[in-house]
């Protein structure tokens, strides 16, 4: 996800990696707006001492971020009686800087922690935080005992957090019992939180009703229960009762009933016939895609966040948002193979296999051209013969509401797009409480429709547009009629990184976790690939290394600009009585917004995992 920017000497400056290796570093005190699952009292550090916390930097954009809310259940189910788990929600959006906007997303995300409301980014700040999502875990008397960025770190933290139990325990410091957690008041709806719908041959409306982790069968009038698949409960079971965790895109294969299902937080597509109810399970393994193979047999492949699917070209195409690329699945050979992208994040055109995405959320076939939009770059996106277009969106930075011409048209984390029977394009315009229409022909977009409540997906029926409504939990119909809107346009609020022209040392700071060591039995244990936008900010120093630090230098003509960096480290228990040590890829994305100025620090680290070295101060 984004990188943010560093503005003071903060407690992170000093961090370290293990308990038994800490600077006494006092953790900053929580402070934002207010508070959600906590029945409405604030929480402060000062009033958690005697547990082990950790804090969740988070954003609910953010695809990351959401695949770290369930890492980390099993982690607080194991420590319940000792660790307390703070979500600090931290805006990238305008959007979701809105109270009630938030409050909805911790419900659709059965986020089960204290969430600290943090809009102004003041705790972000305080813990000089760059990246979504980010981890700081607190120890007993409220010092800082370790950092990372990124997703995969559950094994670090259940180790450290181990030697803190033993070492509080010891100390007398450890106290036990429940935490701060108040659980909301259940809300019951027929819908909750759905997500994509398809009209089925019967000409009834087939909605992923993800929060109930099930699938809904609606009469025409999109209120009417048919059939519900699905027991409601979070799982992965085939068959005729089967689970599901948070599905999403549905489409139908042409000419039968069989409906393909993007399951989402399971990493899996699902097929549904629609003539008996079954459910079966056609691709992915049910584990989340890190590295390896793209390219297999469909039971093989690992799949991460399947967001939608679309039958397009003989085979399902699947924007698979986890990673930032689209995947394709053949059904006729039963192979998955890597459509487009390359997993950096961000806007880039051309050939599909050198394509940037962005968390890509939405997808709709014509007969020339799969349309997607990416919902990290606020983007309408298209690819037609091997290549990858953009249509509307700035890159990672910029959003807004506003109309017209296609160039200086804004949205805003759109989640869905649909082909319109006229051959214009409606955009699920979802942070916007919007529906877009976007007219090839004229190169423009107009507002169809506003006040609609997070908008996920549409539908055409006849001379109507059927939308998903996400956070109003139903269908809604509208017309086609546009209204022109001259909104303004956005940008996140944080400041960029100052960088200078010249040379610059870009560090990525990874230290294996206790007991661990970097895996160099096949080769180079760590890889750092670094490009930018634009092309020319990096004049050399871009690409592919093995290095986790790199010498870039910067164009002194370019003023502002994007750096997309993504790390990996491969790390294995160093046991020497263990034949097969366990492993662990870990794996972080950063875009990085930079500002290029005369007197800005020569190096740039960035945290991965871990600290063996302070970062310099910030200035």
């Amino acid at each position: 996800m984004d990188a943010g920017t560093r503005n003071r000497p903060t407690v992170l400056d000093t961090a370290v990696t293990t308990a038994k290796r800490r600077a006494r570093v006092r953790a900053p005190e929580l402070v934002g707006r207010g508070w959600l699952n906590t029945g409405d009292t604030t929480v402060s550090l000062k009033d958690l001492r005697g547990k082990i916390v950790l804090l969740d930097f988070w954003t609910f954009c953010c695809i990351n971020c959401l695949h770290v809310l369930d890492e980390l259940r099993p982690l607080e189910k194991q420590y319940e009686d000792v660790l307390v788990t703070i979500g600090v929600h931290s805006p990238k959006f305008v959007h979701e800087a809105d109270p009630e906007a938030l409050k909805a997303a911790v419900e659709r995300y059965e986020v089960h922690h204290p969430v600290l409301d943090d809009p102004e980014l003041t705790t972000w700040q305080n813990y000089a935080v760059k990246a979504w999502p980010t981890l700081v875990l607190v120890d007993p008397e409220g010092y800082v005992v370790h950092v990372a960025a990124g997703e995969g770190h559950v094994d670090a933290l259940n180790t450290i957090i181990k030697e803190l139990i033993e070492e509080h325990d010891e100390k007398g410091t450890l106290h036990r019992g429940d935490g701060p957690y108040v659980a909301p008041e259940p809300q019951n709806t027929t819908l909750r939180f759905p997500a994509k719908a398809i009209v089925t041959p019967g000409n009834t409306i087939l909605v992923s009703d993800s929060a109930h982790h099930s699938i809904v069968e609606l009469e025409a009038d999109g209120e009417t229960v048919i059939r519900r698949i699905g027991t409601g409960e979070r799982g992965r079971t085939d068959g005729l009762n089967p689970t599901f965790s948070e599905p999403a895109g549905l489409t139908l294969i042409p000419g039968t009933q069989t409906v393909v299902i993007a399951d989402t937080v399971n990493h899996l597509l699902r097929s549904l016939d629609l003539d008996t109810g079954e459910v079966t399970t056609i691709a992915g393994t049910g584990e989340q895609w890190r590295d390896g193979e793209t390219d297999g047999p469909a039971d093989k492949i690992d799949l991460t966040s399947p967001w939608d699917v679309a039958w397009w070209n003989g085979g399902i195409a699947i924007a698979m948002a986890g990673n930032h690329t689209l995947g394709f699945y053949d059904p006729n050979t039963n192979q998955i193979s890597r459509l487009a992208g390359t997993t950096v994040e961000g806007i880039n055109d051309g050939p599909a296999d050198q394509a940037f995405f962005a968390q890509t959320s939405g997808l709709a076939a014509d007969e020339e051209r799969l349309w997607m939009v990416d919902s990290e770059t606020s983007a309408l996106r298209y690819l037609e013969n091997g290549e990858v277009h953009t249509v509307i969106g700035k890159g990672l930075f910029a959003f807004g509401h506003k109309d017209g011409d296609a160039e200086e048209a804004l949205l805003q984390h759109p989640l869905g797009v649909t082909v319109l029977k006229d051959r214009s394009v409606a955009i699920s315009d979802t942070y916007n409480n919007a529906i877009r229409r976007y007219d090839p022909e004229t190169n423009t977009l107009t507002t169809i429709a506003t006040d609609i409540a997070e908008p996920s997906d549409a539908l055409q029926i006849d001379s109507e547009l059927i939308v998903v409504a996400s956070a109003a939990h139903k269908l809604e119909r509208f017309s086609a009629a546009a209204t022109k809107i001259d909104g303004e346009e956005h940008a996140v609020k944080r400041p960029s990184t100052d960088i200078p022209s010249g040379q610059i040392e870009l560090a990525v700071i990874f230290t294996p976790p206790t007991g661990t060591k970097l895996d160099e039995r096949y080769g180079p244990s760590t890889r750092l690939e670094i490009t930018s936008s634009p092309e020319n900010l990096i004049l050399e120093g871009a690409g592919v290394s093995t290095e986790l630090v790199r010498v870039l230098r910067i164009n002194d003509q370019i003023t502002n600009g994007v750096l997309h960096v993504v790390a990996q480290a491969a790390s294995c228990s160093d046991d020497p009585a263990d034949e097969h040590p366990v492993c662990r890829l870990t794996r972080q994305d950063w875009g990085v917004p930079v500002r290029v100025v005369a007197d800005a620090p020569t190096r740039l680290p960035l945290l991965m995992g871990g600290m063996d070295e302070a970062p310099p101060a910030a200035t």
